[in-house]
């Protein structure tokens, strides 16, 4: 099984280590499913740890790993324009929807935006994920 974890998981997850996104996270370390990212999704996520609000909550240290850690053990795919008919509601998610269609994965994320396009693609919140999953 393949995922994309969206950047408020990653974030979500380093900041409450007992919650539902940092359970996904544990899943995806221990083998569970793979993660799939790209160069856009890791940026974004890069940029997300930057913000001062969570610099102050997540030492940069444990940042740098974390991104570390996704390119060591993510599958990177290239990024790719859109070519599915979905209207995200936010144009800046439109490559988390093409990742997931070209890598025929699960969005998991807590965006209410992205889980609105539920009935057309594959996106769950964590705590669906780690139901499909087994976790």
């Amino acid at each position: 099984m393949r995922a994309v974890l969206d950047t408020n998981v990653v974030i979500s997850a380093l900041l409450n280590p007992t919650g539902a996104p940092a359970r996904v996270v544990r899943a995806w370390t221990a083998g569970v499913f793979e993660y799939v990212a790209s160069e856009l999704l890791l940026a974004e996520v890069e940029r997300a740890f930057a913000y001062s609000k969570i610099r102050t909550r997540i030492p940069p240290d444990d940042a740098s790993r974390f991104v570390d850690l996704m390119r060591a053990n993510c599958e990177i795919m290239a990024d790719r324009p859109l070519e599915v008919a979905f209207a995200c509601p936010d144009p800046r998610d439109e490559f988390l929807i093409s990742l997931a269609h070209h890598a025929r994965a699960f969005i998991v994320t807590g965006d209410g935006d992205l889980l609105s396009l539920t009935p057309g693609l594959p996106v769950v919140s964590p705590t669906a994920f780690l139901e499909i999953i087994g976790e």
